[in-house]
């Protein structure tokens, strides 16, 4: 193999990764090296650095072939893979330096215009407004801040709180999660996160204060898993929990509740959930408002008690936390547990695969956008480090540390934040149950080995099946505890353990890898590290000494700490990087002492617990060397261990609820607030002290609103998001235009109160039980490009159900980007009623209208006949960024110019007739000149403004509406307001539509698709953007889609396909 000469060039392409291989280079690293041994660079520093473990067995066939000449063929061939190989690589890491590189620009100017629209004028209006209005709540900001940090304090806390009765959501929707036997590592969907969020419901279920806690995941009825997944509710039962008891009620405690969505009979991987993401919103959403109304039964005197946050946990939950808390309106907590981005960069850093690739596989685009959502929506953003605060959440759009902490700073002064906002991010390390944890005595020398003669301190059958392995069993143990991947840096450990002859000699290494049966029948990855190291056992001749279980059970993992205790051992985990490490505090609560990688969560770790030594990953000796330290040394070994023990309190799940429960307690309350339909027309009072528009009579629902809360209600936030109102007197002045003049004319005025309140309650009388009265609700959500397609498709779906309609068992609502007025207009045009229709959702999900019956609400001719629901725009207006989104969104339109011969024109142009309080509206010239929504919301989140971004009339129309609205959550809003069976609803929809047209498309209720007349070349422009696939987010399969013509009698046939409609 030495006398292959050609290998050497190959080699030196490999490392210059340049165009050309010249056939006169000489054997310089052949000459240089003496010994060089290309086999073994190949092997271990090429294609080991690429992970493209398929080459590696490529090679090992390829060097045994017997026929020299066929040999180095597959040889050469084999280079010129791995060169291929590296180039890729090359380009891969320079395409993802120009991204890091414009995200860098993007970022810091989206920074300096945040920065200069805030300047730091403190003008005597906006001194002390927040911090009063905070003060007169009964709080101060520092006060808000508080931590607690004492026992003494912790139990003062308890004390106040245990008359509370909160109701939490928790979600985690993939993987398989149950509450005993959790088959842990049986999937990489079944992992860590599955633990957590069981035993946080768990410990939460346990706290004063807390009466219940829902686990929300999927519902599994699959042949290959066990028939526990698919029972519709499990409680959990409750662990210690440090002495605190509370009084149990009928429906209080822990639960898992599981909703049934996706493939009824199939077990399926996260990145395949995405087309399900809202059947799930509904099927939860329907199971919070009958368990809101079970509590309110019993703890709620007669209300429903809503949940007082709604937390999501990795992506997928992520972004239905964020649809549930908007159709709630209630707070959000977000958990990423692993985050999109970052393993984008490093699969790319990887270079096996390009970014069309890794989407492909995983969805990553996907995930991410979840993760944005996620952030535009959330209140608190728990974390387990502060590392993954600033070196991970720092990647995205929605979060930036800087602007963080100047809004953080103007909070604190009480100075106007223009609209912007950003969430809490709290790091609050995970907890873990110690109740069940036997610490074996420091000075025990007991035989490992077992003892026949003690009976009653019986050794568990993990203790043999690890030490059958070990010549010499009494020596001390090294223990790593984690998959057979190579993030996990295993390789390295036992190339440490094999070439440190002293810490052979004092020690013995356990790797418990998972459980496996056949090394072929594993993944490729984890296949590969298992060879490599079974062979360097081989290589450095560690029989004897090195133990790899093939089976362990979860229940076995104590009494694997524990046995390394025993022997007076050290627990390791070398991982490159590692978010935060658990196994670390469960080692130190069986008093391990730790080594642990320097890069990630061990820090924060062993700055509370200060029992071991942090370690370089990528440095072998100097991993050697802290293990040999640790072992040798036996004063060293017992402070370590004492330590550990006298710290792992402040790890445990009581101290992680404490502090999570008042992370949450810092939230604004939010909550829907409207009388019940049995009492709609008594003037209640409304107890929640952060909703705004609450102290102003709504004339046409004659709802109760309150502008004092319009004062309070980001400074309640002080602790908690980032962000602020402006002065309590411009809000007030834009309440009151909001109620007085909407749309043009929709909203009557004040003085009519007294007049009409006869005719109000008449009005309302006749119109609301209607809603609930109706068998299906049709939603005509088509957008066409002309009004006449619009209209010719609203009378051929009011001719499919012309004997329905008339019955009244179908009611219809209209969603659409027009405005209330355009409605009118279009409505008259085509000869349709008004009061043909139950509701009218306008300006792209921002309005919601109902039909006026009763002629006399009408002030004049100009009036239009339609009632505005206020409620709805109190419970969307959450984060939204009002005049001071508008500010930066014109002078953003000022920037968009079209240069020609002539001049210059403006592409972008406010259109204050279609602006609404929660609309801001632009016409678009050219539409070829403008960013994508996808990148123009991309601005605005940089900025740290939220909103949603909605092109329509083929990009001819920008709207700009909160993060909170759309046409999709406006439907929600009609099932949690009205009632509304979601799915008794029919949308109608057509090939293509608006940018929010996939919000339209997913979940329970029953969607047709209509071949309408469009501009498939405009439609096209607008959805070319979007980071992912419409399949992937959509189940085009399922069997509540069914697509038709345009003509009554083909719709028919597509409702009676869809069960809606009798044969």
């Amino acid at each position: 193999m030495a006398g292959n000469d050609w290998i050497n060039s190959y080699l030196e392409a490999i490392l210059d990764s340049g165009p050309g291989i010249g056939a006169d280079k000489k054997s310089l690293l052949l000459r240089e090296r003496g010994r060089f041994s290309p086999t073994r660079y190949f092997v271990e520093e090429v294609i080991t650095g690429f992970d493209e473990t398929d080459l590696y067995k490529s090679w090992v066939r390829a060097a045994a072939t017997r026929s020299p000449q066929e040999r180095n063929t597959r040889l050469e061939n084999m280079c010129w893979r791995i060169w291929n190989l590296a180039r890729k690589k090359k380009q891969i890491e320079s395409e993802e330096a120009h991204q890091i590189s414009k995200r860098r620009l993007e970022r810091e100017r989206g920074r300096r215009d945040a920065t200069a629209d805030m300047s730091e004028d403190l003008s005597e209006g906006e001194k002390g407004d927040h911090i009063s209005d905070l003060s007169a709540r009964g709080g101060t900001p520092k006060s808000k801040m508080s931590r607690v940090s004492s026992v003494d304090a912790m139990e003062a806390w308890a004390s106040q709180h245990k008359d509370k009765k909160l109701y939490i959501i928790l979600i985690s929707i993939h993987g398989l999660i149950r509450g005993e036997n959790m088959e842990l590592g049986r999937d990489s969907d079944t992992g860590g996160q599955v633990k957590y969020v069981v035993e946080l419901a768990r410990a939460l279920g346990a706290m004063p204060g807390v009466y219940r806690v829902d686990l929300l995941t999927r519902q599994i009825l699959a042949p290959d898993v066990d028939w526990s997944y698919g029972e519709p509710t499990e409680m959990l039962a409750h662990r210690s929990s440090e002495g605190f008891v509370h009084e149990m009620g009928e429906s209080s405690g822990s639960y898992i509740v599981r909703i049934p969505f996706g493939p009824r009979d199939k077990y399926i991987p996260k990145e395949l959930l995405w087309p399900h993401i809202q059947e799930f919103v509904d099927g939860a959403l329907s199971h919070i408002l009958q368990m809101s109304k079970v509590l309110g039964e019993q703890i709620g005197g007669g209300e429903p008690v809503w949940p007082v946050a709604i937390h999501g946990h990795y992506a997928d939950a992520g972004d239905s936390a964020a649809l549930l808390s908007g159709a709630l309106n209630v707070p959000m907590l977000f958990t990423g547990h692993s985050l999109g981005r970052d393993k984008l960069e490093q699969l790319l850093r990887q270079g096996r695969q390009t970014r069309e690739e890794i989407n492909a596989t995983y969805k990553i685009m996907r995930r991410i956008e979840a993760e944005e959502l996620a952030l535009d929506s959330s209140d608190i953003v728990v974390t387990s480090t502060k590392q993954e605060i600033e070196e991970q959440w720092q990647l995205y759009d929605g979060f930036d540390v800087i602007l963080e902490r100047k809004l953080r700073a103007r909070i604190k002064r009480g100075v106007s934040c223009h609209g912007r906002f950003m969430p809490r991010m709290a790091a609050i390390p995970p907890g873990m149950e110690f109740h069940h944890i036997v610490v074996p005595d420091a000075d025990m020398d007991d035989d490992v080995e077992g003892n026949e003669e003690s009976p009653t301190t019986p050794d568990s059958p993990i203790w043999f099946e690890i030490m059958r392995f070990f010549s010499n069993p009494r020596k001390p143990m090294i223990l790593a505890l984690a998959r057979p991947d190579p993030k996990k840096n295993l390789v390295t450990l036992v190339k440490a353990f094999g070439e440190c002859r002293p810490l052979r000699e004092l020690a013995n290494l356990t790797l418990i890898m998972g459980n496996r049966e056949v090394i072929d029948e594993m993944s490729t990855t984890n296949a590969s590290v298992l060879t490599s190291i079974l062979k360097m056992v081989d290589k450095y001749d560690l029989y004897g000494q090195v133990a790899y279980p093939k089976h362990h059970k979860q229940s076995d993992v104590p009494e694997i700490y524990r046995l390394a205790a025993k022997t007076k051992g050290v627990f390791i985990n070398p991982a490159f990087i590692e978010p935060f490490g658990l196994t670390l505090i469960e080692a130190a609560a069986h008093g391990l002492p730790i080594v642990a990688t320097k890069n990630g969560g061990p820090v924060d770790i062993h700055r509370v617990l200060d029992n071991g030594v942090l370690v370089d990953p990528h440095d072998q000796h100097g991993i050697a060397s802290a293990l040999l330290k640790l072992v040798a040394d036996k004063n060293l070994w017992a402070q370590c261990r004492q330590n550990g023990l006298k710290n792992i309190h402040l790890f445990s799940w009581p101290e992680h609820c404490k502090t999570y429960l008042s992370r949450i307690a810092t939230c604004r309350p939010r909550q829907p607030q409207w009388r019940s339909s049995h009492d709609l027309f008594e003037n209640s009072e409304s107890d929640s002290p952060g909703d705004s528009l609450r102290d102003i009579k709504d004339l046409s629902l004659n709802l109760k609103l309150s502008i004092d809360g319009e004062k309070a209600e980001d400074s309640a936030t002080l602790g908690n998001t980032i962000g602020s109102e402006e002065s309590s007197a411009d809000g007030k002045n834009k309440l009151e235009q909001s109620v007085l003049k909407v749309s043009k004319g929709a909203v009557r005025s004040m003085d009519k109160v007294g007049s009409t309140k006869k005719t109000e309650e008449n009005s309302n009388a006749n119109k609301l039980p209607v809603l609930r009265r109706r068998k299906h609700i049709f939603v005509i959500a088509v957008d066409t490009d002309a009004e006449t397609d619009f209209i010719e498709a609203v009378k051929s779906i009011f001719d499919s159900t012309c004997k329905e309609r008339k019955s009244g068992f179908i009611g219809f609502v209209l969603s659409t980007a027009f405005t209330i007025s355009e409605i009118h207009s279009i409505l008259l045009s085509g000869g349709i009623l008004a009061t043909d229709f139950d509701a009218f959702i306008c300006n792209s999900g921002s309005e919601l209208y109902y039909p006026s019956t009763n002629s006399e609400d009408l002030l004049s001719p100009f009036d239009l006949p339609f009632d505005l629901d206020l409620d709805y725009n109190s419970h969307i207006e959450y984060r939204w960024g009002g005049d001071g989104l508008r500010k930066t969104l014109i002078r953003w339109a000022a920037s968009i110019v079209d240069k020609n011969g002539e001049g210059e024109e403006h592409v972008v142009i406010e259109d204050k007739q279609r602006s609404a309080p929660y609309c801001h509206a632009f016409e678009v010239k050219n539409p070829a000149l403008v960013p994508s929504a996808k990148e123009l919301r991309k601005m605005m989140r940089i900025q740290a403004l939220r909103c949603n971004v909605i092109y329509s009339h083929d990009g001819t129309k920008l709207h700009v509406i909160p993060a909170l609205a759309s046409r999709a959550q406006a439907l929600r809003y009609l099932y949690v307001r009205w009632g509304t069976e979601l799915s008794n609803m029919v949308v109608f929809v057509g090939k293509t539509g608006d940018t929010d047209y996939e919000g339209l498309l997913g979940g329970v209720h029953k969607t047709v698709i209509l071949n309408t007349s469009c501009n498939n070349t405009a439609h096209k422009q607008l959805h070319g953007n979007r980071s992912y696939p419409l399949q992937d987010v959509v189940d085009f399969d399922s069997p509540n889609v069914a697509e038709s013509g345009c003509g009554s009698g083909e719709i028919k046939l597509a409702l009676t396909k869809l069960g809606i409609l009798a044969d």
